[in-house]
C-alpha cells in the first residue's frame, strides 16, 4: 500500500507540481483502489492507506521491525495513533529509533501498557504532542446507529442542563399513560423519545385506551420518513422486507405498522420526455427511481446512503451539445457519493460502464475490474432494469490543512497543560486539607475522652482546644500560597 501511495502521489505531482489543491489527492486515489480491491468502505480503506503512508514516511525502522515479524500491526497502529501530533521530522526520527529498539520486547503486552510506553517516549521528546484532557462538555455528541435487527442504538453525551431537560421530559411522557399500560418503564421511556421529537404525548396501550391517537402539539416538529415496500407486503399477502431511507432494511411487520399512518404512493417507471432527456438535472421522478434502485453509492465497497449521494451521468453530459452527450435517464444515471463522484470525474484511469440491468462495471487505473449491482433490485426485483449536480471544484490543500490542524492540536495541548496542572494541584491540596481536618478532629475527640473534657495545657498541641473544623470545603476554597523561598532548617 505504501508503494501504491508513492506511485499515485508521483502521478499527481507529474500532472501539477503544486498539487496540494487537487480535488482528488494521491492519497485519495490510492484509497479508492485499495477499497475496490479489498471490498472496504471508504473510511476503512482511507485509514489503512494513511497508516501505511505514515509508517513508511515517518517510521521506517519500525516498518522494518514489522516486516521482519518482530511486532504486530495492532502495536504499530497504537504507535501511529499516539504519535500523530508529533511535529518535527527530527523528533519523529528519534522516536522511530527508540521504538524500533524496544518494540520487539513488547510481545503480549496489553494495549494500555503499550499506550503508556509510547506516551512516555513522546512526552520526553515532544511534550506539545501529548494529548491533554479537555472539558467533558467539548465532547458532546448524539448518534443513532442501526444494529441490524430492526432497532437502533442511541448514544450520546449532553451537557448537564440539556440532559436534565431531556430526561425530565421523557420521564413526564413515560409517566403520563394509564397505570394499566402493559409496557415496562424502560419501554415507555424508549417510546417517549419519538413522541417528544414529534411534539405529541405518549399513546397508552392498555385495552381501554388502545387505538386512541395521541394529541398533537402544533408547536412540535414533524418528521418525514420515506419507506419502500412491495404492495403484497403492505396488504399482508407476503412478508418481504422493506427499506427505510436513512436506516436500512426492516421486516414486514414494521413496514405494515409504519404504513398505517403513511401517505402511500405507487412507484412506476418514470416517463422521460425528449426535452427531459436533454436536461442536465433529471426530473424528480427520475431522481427518485434511481435513488431507490441504488440505495447506496455504486462505487466498489462504498456504503454511503443514496440520500446523501450525487447522481452521476455514466456517459458524460455534453453541456455544449446535449444531444451528443449522455441523457438524463435511469439507464445512464447512478448514485455516487461526492468523494467517488470527484474521483470518477477528475482522475484519469477510472472508467465505468453501466449495463441495462443497472450493473456498473468499474475499471481501475491498474486495469482491475469490479462489478457493483443495484441494492434496490435485490430487495425489490420488480424495479428491474431501469439528480445529478456537477461537483464544484474547491481550492483545498489537504497537506496544508493537516499542518494547520496539527498546529492547532499542539497549541491546544500547550494551553491545556498548565490548566490541567493547576487543576491537579488544587485537587491534591483539597484532598490534603480534608484529610488533615479529619485527622485533627479525630485527635480532638480522643484528647477530650482522655482528659475528661478538660482543656490541655501542653504548649505543643494547643490546637486540640480549638473547636471542631468542618470536614467539607466551600466551592471557592483555595490553598494557602506557597512560600517564595524554602524554609531554613532549624539546625
Amino acid at each position: 500500500m505504501a508503494e501504491l501511495v508513492a506511485r499515485r502521489m508521483w502521478d499527481a505531482e507529474a500532472q501539477d507540481p503544486d498539487c496540494g489543491y487537487m480535488i482528488v489527492t494521491g492519497l485519495q486515489r490510492a484509497s479508492a483502489e485499495v477499497a475496490a480491491a479489498m471490498n472496504l468502505p471508504p473510511g476503512a480503506a482511507s485509514a489503512l492507506v494513511c497508516g501505511a503512508h505514515d509508517l513508511d514516511s515517518g517510521f521506517p525502522k519500525v516498518l522494518a521491525v514489522l516486516c521482519a515479524g518482530g511486532t504486530d500491526w495492532r502495536t504499530v497502529q497504537i504507535i501511529l495513533k499516539r504519535t500523530k501530533s508529533v511535529g518535527a521530522m527530527s523528533i519523529r526520527a528519534a522516536l522511530d529509533a527508540r521504538l524500533a529498539a524496544v518494540i520487539g520486547r513488547w510481545q503480549s503486552w496489553s494495549r494500555k501498557r503499550v499506550v503508556n510506553a509510547v506516551d512516555a517516549m513522546v512526552r520526553d521528546l515532544d511534550p506539545d504532542a501529548v494529548a491533554e484532557r479537555e472539558r467533558a462538555e467539548d465532547n458532546r455528541h448524539f448518534d443513532i446507529t442501526p444494529v441490524g435487527n430492526g432497532t437502533a442504538k442511541v448514544d450520546g453525551v449532553l451537557d448537564a442542563e440539556s440532559a436534565v431537560i431531556v430526561d425530565g421530559k421523557i420521564s413526564d411522557l413515560a409517566n403520563g399513560v394509564c397505570p394499566s399500560d402493559p409496557r415496562s418503564m424502560k419501554q415507555r421511556r424508549a417510546d417517549a423519545l419519538p413522541a417528544m421529537a414529534q411534539g405529541t404525548t405518549l399513546a397508552c396501550r392498555c385495552p381501554t385506551c388502545a387505538g386512541t391517537p395521541a394529541p398533537f402539539d402544533s408547536g412540535g416538529v414533524r418528521a418525514v420518513l420515506n419507506l419502500v415496500a412491495d404492495r403484497s407486503t403492505m396488504l399482508g399477502e407476503a412478508d418481504h422486507p422493506g427499506y427505510l431511507a436513512g436506516f436500512g432494511v426492516i421486516d414486514a411487520d414494521q413496514v405494515r405498522r409504519l404504513a398505517v399512518r403513511a401517505r402511500l404512493r405507487t412507484l412506476t417507471p418514470p416517463v422521460v420526455t425528449a426535452e427531459d432527456r436533454l436536461r442536465y438535472q433529471p426530473s424528480g421522478a427520475v431522481e427518485r427511481i434511481v435513488r431507490l434502485r441504488d440505495l447506496t453509492c455504486r462505487f466498489p465497497g462504498c456504503d454511503r446512503p443514496a440520500e446523501r449521494c450525487d447522481l452521476d451521468h455514466t456517459v458524460p453530459f455534453n453541456h455544449l451539445d446535449p444531444a451528443k452527450g449522455g441523457p438524463a435517464t435511469p439507464e445512464n444515471l447512478k448514485c455516487l457519493c461526492r468523494q467517488h463522484h470527484r474521483l470518477k470525474t477528475f482522475i484519469r484511469g477510472w472508467r465505468d460502464e453501466q449495463l441495462p440491468d443497472g450493473t456498473i462495471v468499474w475499471t481501475s487505473p491498474s486495469g482491475h475490474t469490479y462489478r457493483t449491482v443495484p441494492g434496490g433490485v435485490e430487495l425489490f426485483p420488480r424495479i428491474g432494469p431501469l439528480a445529478c449536480s456537477e461537483p464544484k471544484p474547491q481550492r483545498r490543500n489537504p497537506t496544508r490543512e493537516r499542518a494547520r490542524r496539527l498546529a492547532r492540536t499542539r497549541e491546544k495541548h500547550r494551553t491545556l497543560r498548565p490548566i490541567n496542572a493547576a487543576r491537579r494541584r488544587l485537587e491534591s491540596a483539597h484532598a490534603y486539607e480534608i484529610e488533615n481536618r479529619r485527622h485533627r478532629n479525630r485527635r480532638r475527640r480522643t484528647a477530650l475522652l482522655m482528659l475528661k473534657h478538660r482543656r490541655t495545657t501542653s504548649p505543643y498541641i494547643r490546637w486540640i482546644n480549638d473547636p471542631y473544623e468542618p470536614e467539607t470545603l466551600p466551592p471557592d476554597w483555595q490553598p494557602p500560597p506557597e512560600p517564595e523561598t524554602a524554609d531554613e532548617p532549624p539546625f
